[in-house]
């Protein structure tokens, strides 16, 4: 069994072309998962996903655009990484419908099993653990403080023992820039730096299916698929409809679907995490 399990190493992620067969076959071009495990997920660490359909708890629509897509098993990922100084051999390589990320079946040597997201190249067999005395190898998480300057990451902590917030999704890697006075600097894949305290765990290396960003869906019917339904502007709404209904191209909009103040102004709150920001995001429009 162990055989079988080697030889489905994750290979570099590739995009897959389909004959054109029809109109909404010709453009398709999605990620290979012939290599990702061809299994169920291991039951106890899985829950039921919920569709809200963008309502809230009084069923008022709150956010456009959302309802119906294929039922989902949301699995549990252990994000935190605070069983240090213990080895856990990787048992497969997954695909999980609630993330970008590809997600890797760990078993640890007390026989403890755990989702963890897949860095790019870990393979079936590979060997990965956290701590302080960790090697800086894909896969294994430790504190900032222990991680060389220039060190590629994921998976970070914005706060310590709040388990990992940035630097999660497909393709997704963090610099290590500066460590000074307790804190390091990051530099985040939009160009935002920011800095967060060498307390803080990430995990080296890089998150896997970095090819996801070149995917085309080729039919409206595959985002139907993932829960998206065609969404209305606002503008071209009457005014009982939508904030911005009746507006013509000449009026400036105001507010979005929620009443919060666009075109301009910055909504973004001083919180604990964004009060760190050292140099924010590039604009695109700027």
């Amino acid at each position: 069994m162990r055989e079988k399990y080697l030889k489905m190493s994750l290979k570099k992620s590739t995009l897959r072309k389909f004959k054109p067969t029809s109109p909404g076959r010709r453009s398709v071009s999605l990620i290979d998962k012939r290599d990702l495990w061809k299994g169920g997920p291991i039951s106890s660490l899985c829950i039921r996903g919920k569709n809200t359909a963008g309502r809230n708890n009084r069923g008022v629509i709150t956010t456009q655009g959302r309802g119906g897509g294929h039922k989902k098993i949301i699995r549990i990922i252990d994000f935190h990484r605070k069983k240090d100084n213990m080895n856990a051999v990787v048992q497969r390589i997954e695909y999980d419908p609630g993330r970008t990320a590809f997600i890797a079946l760990i078993k640890y040597e007390d026989g403890t099993l755990s989702y963890i997201l897949c860095p790019d190249n870990l393979k079936v067999g590979d060997t990965v653990c956290s701590g302080t005395n960790a090697d800086q190898i894909p896969g294994n998480t430790l504190p900032i403080e222990y991680i060389n300057v220039g060190q590629i990451i994921h998976n970070v902590e914005m706060q310590p023992g709040r388990r990992g917030k940035i630097g999660r999704s497909a393709g997704t890697g963090i610099t290590l820039v500066n460590k000074e006075d307790g804190y390091a600097t990051l530099r985040l894949p939009s160009k935002e730096v920011r800095r967060v305290s060498v307390n803080c765990r990430a995990t080296i290396g890089r998150v896997s299916n970095p090819d996801h960003m070149n995917e085309v869906i080729g039919k409206a019917g595959n985002n139907r698929w993932r829960g998206r339904t065609p969404k209305t502007r606002g503008v071209a709404k009457n005014p009982v409809s939508h904030r911005n209904g009746g507006n013509t191209p000449g009026k400036r909009i105001l507010s979005n679907f929620n009443g919060n103040v666009i075109k301009g102004k910055r909504t973004r709150t001083r919180t604990v995490g964004n009060v760190n920001i050292i140099s924010r995001r590039k604009r695109k429009n700027a």
